[in-house]
């Protein structure tokens, strides 16, 4: 019967290549011999899954399988697995296949074997720090100053963590200086780092009394940050280097400052677009004219607002929006009209507003001064006499 890597993972061929690992992992650590000793079964289900997990986290063995099945890895085919070493076959009875399936969950878990592409033990702390600014700094950009609270480098033994400097600093009794220890575990070697030394690889002898022997103390350190045109809210900017120093010397972390928009009085921002709502009066609305409205520069312009303009309607200024970030391009603003009823009337403009009503025939069908309102309530009327019928 050919074999159904798909099914033995218990994924889906479609699967991704986390559902993959992340279903593998699951059955890899129920079957571990380490956790069935003596049980035959559990041994075999293990080398199963490991060899179907070798195959589909590779693309090109995956690739192969998917077209050609199980058969492309027994040397049937004479070109994918024939031979090994020169094809790309996986022999279930050595344990190449699963080692190196299994060691790519151990690396998730465990960190990396050896410690290859990661950061050392003494690494300092990555920071994050969140500066606020304003729409007007988003749009032009400017250098700003911050200062953040951090552990830096000690004056008093120059990062060293020792009384007598480098020369106070000897290599770990425990790890021998390599900073990491094995363990044995079943068929596995498990390497993690030295619990006497903290992974450094190195002790103290006479730890300095200002920073108690860790290389470093708490200084406030003041940075100036350039914050390029057209960044929006969310934006991090990454300062390598200029994190917590790490223990007796060890490698600085990096400072991420996280840029976030305050409010602003006039406009909504939507990408490189702007939004203004703009209100106007009614007579305004009514007869037409020009309003001035404010721009992203500080300053002002003005725009003609048509006779019979309603509330909602949007005008459209081409160019006026914010800076592309990385581009001289600008986005557009858009301005929202808001026809703005009258306030606190007095008895004569009551009057007046009452004339005018008068004049313009109030709210009746067909009136071409409130076409919106008499088509409304006409509306109306012929849903009441359907009613009565």
């Amino acid at each position: 019967m050919s074999k159904d890597f798909y099914k033995t993972l218990g994924v889906q061929k479609g699967a991704s290549a986390d559902e993959i690992k992340k279903s593998y992992r699951k059955l890899a650590m129920q079957y571990h011999p380490d956790q069935n000793k003596g049980n035959a079964d559990a041994e075999k289900k293990f080398k199963e899954i490991s060899e179907a997990y070798e195959v589909l986290k590779d693309e090109q063995k995956r690739a192969a399988y998917d077209r050609f099945g199980a058969a492309a890895f027994d040397g049937s085919m004479g070109g994918m697995g024939a031979g090994r070493p020169g094809g790309a076959g996986f022999n279930p009875q050595d344990f190449s296949g699963f080692g190196s399936a299994f060691t790519d969950i151990f690396e998730d878990m465990f960190g990396d074997m050896g410690g290859r592409g990661r950061s050392s033990p003494g690494r300092g702390q990555d920071m994050q720090y969140t500066l606020e600014i304003s729409l007007e700094d988003a749009f032009k950009g400017r250098e700003a100053v911050i200062k953040i609270p951090l552990n830096d480098v000690c004056d008093g033994c120059k990062g060293s963590g020792s009384e007598g400097g480098a020369a106070g600093v000897e290599n770990c009794a425990t790890c021998d200086g390599h900073g990491r220890i094995r363990q044995q575990q079943g068929f596995f070697t498990i390497e993690r780092a030295c619990p006497t030394c903290g992974g450094q690889g190195k002790t103290v002898k006479n730890p300095c009394k200002k920073c108690g022997g860790s290389g470093r103390t708490q200084k406030e350190k003041q940075l100036k940050i350039k914050i390029p045109p057209g960044v929006d809210h969310g934006r991090r900017i990454r300062l390598s280097g200029e994190g917590e120093a790490g223990l007796r010397g060890g490698e600085r972390g990096d400072l991420f400052v996280l840029l976030a928009l305050k409010p602003h009085k006039f406009f909504k921002r939507d990408g490189a677009n702007l939004f203004c709502r703009v209100p106007i009066t009614m007579t305004l609305a009514g007869l037409g004219g020009e309003v001035e409205v404010p721009i992203i520069e500080g300053s002002r312009t003005k725009v003609k607002v048509a006779p019979g303009t309603q509330t909602g309607q949007q005008l459209r200024l081409k160019g006026k929006g914010m800076t592309v970030l990385g581009s001289d391009a600008r986005g557009d603003m858009f301005i929202e009209m808001f026809v703005e009823t009258p306030v606190n009337l007095d008895k004569k403009q009551q009057e007046l507003l009452k004339q005018l009503d008068k004049s313009m025939g109030g709210v009746r069908e067909g009136s071409k001064n409130s076409p919106e309102s008499s088509g409304f309530f006409s509306k109306m009327k012929d849903i009441w006499s359907d009613l009565k019928e």
